[in-house]
């Protein structure tokens, strides 16, 4: 049987779209955002997948498995949808929009 499936958007791609495993978006999304606060400065991306990698659910992140490509996939919808916030000036640091 099919995993089932959650479109995402891409903030880079404005208008495309993606289909994604929606059990792991769903987890992975949960735990960026409690990871994440909300205002400026924010976490570094590489911060951020530190910090959920042991959070996540180890039936779907066996390890942590993967969890770097998934906080980018969750960061750039969430960017796109406008739930979350980059930094304007590099390194890449994100926080929840208020």
């Amino acid at each position: 049987m099919a995993a089932e499936k959650i479109t995402v958007q891409n903030v880079g791609q404005p208008g495309k779209t993606y289909q994604v495993d929606a059990a792991k978006y769903t987890e992975m999304r949960a735990r960026v955002l409690e990871a994440l606060p909300d205002k400026a400065p924010g976490l570094k991306v590489a911060d951020l997948i530190e910090t959920v990698r042991p959070r996540l659910d180890p039936g779907l992140f066996p390890g942590g498995a993967t969890a770097g490509w998934w906080v980018k996939c969750v960061q750039l919808d969430l960017e796109a949808k406008g739930v979350i916030v980059r930094h304007d000036k590099a390194p890449v640091q994100l926080w929840r929009q208020a």
